[in-house]
Formats: C-alpha cells, sequence, structure tokens
C-alpha cells in the first residue's frame, strides 16, 4: 500500500512538471513561429523588389530622375522612400513633399497613382533651391523595405 501512494505522488508529481515546463516552453515556441513567419514575409518581399535608376535630367533648379521597378513586387508607401542627392563629394537627404529643396514623384504613364507597379516608371523630381552647378552628381534611391540603386551623372 505504501507504494502504491509513493508511486501516485509521483505521478502526480511528474503531470504537474510537465505542465509547467509545457506552459513555460509553448508560448515561446508561438512567439519564435510567428517571429520566423515575419521574417520569411520580409524577406520575400525584399527578394522580389529591386529598381533601377535609368535615366537622369535637369532643368533649370529641377533635377529629374527615372526609378524603373524591374522586381516583382509593387513598390508601396512611396513617400516614405529615402533620395540622397548632391555632388559626389557633398550629397545629402532629400525631404519629400514641398520644404525648400524637396522632391515628389510621379509614375509614368499613370499619373496620381501612389503604387508604383512591376516594369512601371517613376519620375523623381528633386527640386533644389537654386540651379545646381555643372559637375558630376550622386543620387541615390532607398525604398521603404531598403533595396536601393545610386547613380552618378553628371550636369
Amino acid at each position: 500500500m505504501d507504494k502504491a501512494v509513493v508511486t501516485i505522488f509521483l505521478l502526480i508529481a511528474g503531470i504537474v512538471c510537465s505542465l509547467v515546463v509545457f506552459n513555460a516552453v509553448y508560448p515561446a515556441i508561438n512567439r519564435s513561429s510567428a517571429a520566423i513567419s515575419t521574417m520569411s514575409a520580409n524577406v520575400d518581399d525584399r527578394i522580389m523588389s529591386h529598381i533601377e535608376i535609368i535615366q537622369t535630367g535637369n532643368q533649370d533648379t529641377r533635377v529629374f530622375i527615372w526609378v524603373k521597378n524591374v522586381g516583382a513586387a509593387r513598390i508601396l508607401a512611396i513617400d516614405s522612400c529615402d533620395v540622397f542627392f548632391g555632388p559626389v563629394d557633398s550629397f545629402s537627404r532629400v525631404t519629400y513633399g514641398s520644404a525648400a529643396g524637396h522632391w515628389d514623384y510621379e509614375i509614368e504613364g499613370n499619373p496620381g497613382a501612389n503604387v508604383c507597379g512591376p516594369t512601371e516608371t517613376m519620375k523623381i523630381t528633386i527640386t533644389c533651391s537654386e540651379t545646381p552647378d555643372s559637375g558630376t552628381y550622386f543620387v541615390k534611391v532607398v525604398l521603404s523595405n531598403g533595396i536601393s540603386d545610386e547613380h552618378q551623372f553628371s550636369l
């Protein structure tokens, strides 16, 4: 009879320990699984995204940069992109919007659109506070997911 009682207590203790371990480990596994799924989606987005600066030009205080979406994913939140521009040895980030020295965009063939689909070209217009001097300039466009392209050109 004593052995049966001890066996029952050990069995109950083993079940309780198993439940404690399960309750501690299972949420961690779920969080890890969610993190892996999120990272997989981010990697998939980065793999499918690709841009290429295909042409540059200028007119007075405006510099035009044509960026082609050569990836398989749509470019969302274009206004969240970073644009760097300036002479090769002293470029800086240009703000989006209407501040002095800003950039704006238009999807070629689809004015007013705010998403750049695969194979579409986006025209970025950088408005400088004064006409850029002649020389070699640098431009870099960075999408919100980190994909970027850069180009050097002469004005």
